[in-house]
């Protein structure tokens, strides 16, 4: 899904473990806001590669105040990072601020961190507003051999960054996840299929495509993937999916069509 370069891969097992273990000092001496700061300012220049007098900004001024940091590459502002002392468990509250700053200055990604933690949300913009949690780790916790926390750790990486990581990684669980997964399941060819099985084991039976859905609403799937926000963000997503399906097989058959036509 994600291709890592060698040399990111070659970067974090002489800077993750030494800057972890000042992370963990921070947080047990419950030293100040502003420390922390300093300290992600060298986790995003050694662990994730930014280059931090040009690509790491602590000026970036929003409706009169200023966040805690950002990524700027090429001039444009691509993440804001909001920071909390090492000591200070990440919150609801936190992370409204966050949001608040990207969404007055039209930036879709988000990083909340206290050194230990870091979560990266993605922004909807919308009327109202909202976001969701893409990813979150704690660098404490990260096996470097381990490929998702690979994964994870690149997300952040400038060079993640450049080649539009976080979009592929977020396009990735938007559709593999268990809403998306349990529409498809209730869609009519995947009901055929169960439906056609059925009745070649049991022919004898009588069996409708009506009873599998119920069944499968009922009985088989749970109600968390049957009803809410994200189930018709994956209906929506599905819909668009197999217009766009639709759209390009449309035009595949013109073209043979076009292509069938002897030269007069």
């Amino acid at each position: 899904m994600l291709k890592i370069p060698k040399k990111v891969l070659d970067r974090w097992p002489t800077t993750v473990k030494p800057l972890v273990a000042v992370a963990v000092s921070h947080k047990t001496k419950d030293v100040s806001e502003a420390d922390t700061v300093t300290l992600v300012k060298d986790m995003l220049a050694e662990v994730f590669g930014y280059d931090k007098y040009n690509e790491l900004t602590s000026e970036q001024q929003i409706r009169g105040t200023f966040c805690d940091l950002a990524v700027k590459i090429d001039g444009k502002i691509r993440v804001l990072i909001e920071v909390k002392a090492a000591a200070i468990a990440l919150n609801e509250t936190h992370l409204r601020q966050a949001i608040n700053y990207g969404a007055h200055e039209g930036i879709e990604w988000i990083v909340l961190t206290n050194a230990l933690e870091w979560r990266l949300y993605r922004i909807k913009f919308g009327q109202p507003i909202e976001y969701e949690l893409v990813s979150s780790f704690c660098v404490a916790d990260v096996n470097l051999k381990n490929e998702e926390d690979q994964r994870r750790l690149f997300l952040l990486c400038r060079e993640g960054i450049t080649s539009d990581a976080m979009g592929l990684y977020h396009q990735h669980i938007s559709v593999l996840n268990k809403f998306t997964v349990a529409q498809v399941v209730l869609g009519e060819p995947v009901v055929a299929v169960v439906r056609r099985e059925l009745r070649r084991l049991f022919p004898e039976l009588k069996i409708e495509s009506e009873a599998i859905v119920e069944l499968l609403n009922n009985e088989i799937l749970k109600r968390e993937v049957l009803d809410g926000e994200k189930v018709k963000d994956a209906q929506l997503r599905i819909r668009k999916a197999q217009s766009k399906s639709a759209k390009d097989q449309a035009s595949r058959q013109s073209v043979r069509e076009a292509q069938a036509v002897p030269e007069a």
